[in-house]
């Protein structure tokens, strides 16, 4: 037996994007060239996607400058 990949179909394809549309935003970063490949083996290092420790590193670094400020 042949192991198969299973795709998503339309429909599943379809309530995925309605779904991250209502419950997330998006944001858009520009980095230099090899900096997100850094990143990510960092991420990767510390057990974590690279969406993963983006959003941590933002939380920790929002909770740092509100208690300092």
């Amino acid at each position: 037996m042949t192991d198969k990949k299973r795709g998503y179909s339309q429909a599943q394809n379809k309530a995925t994007q309605k779904y991250i549309k209502n419950n997330y935003d998006s944001v858009m970063i520009r980095l230099p060239k090899g900096k997100k490949e850094a990143i990510k083996n960092h991420a990767e290092s510390q057990g974590e996607s690279l969406n993963g420790f983006i959003n941590r590193a933002i939380d920790e670094t929002m909770q740092r400058d509100k208690e300092n400020s």
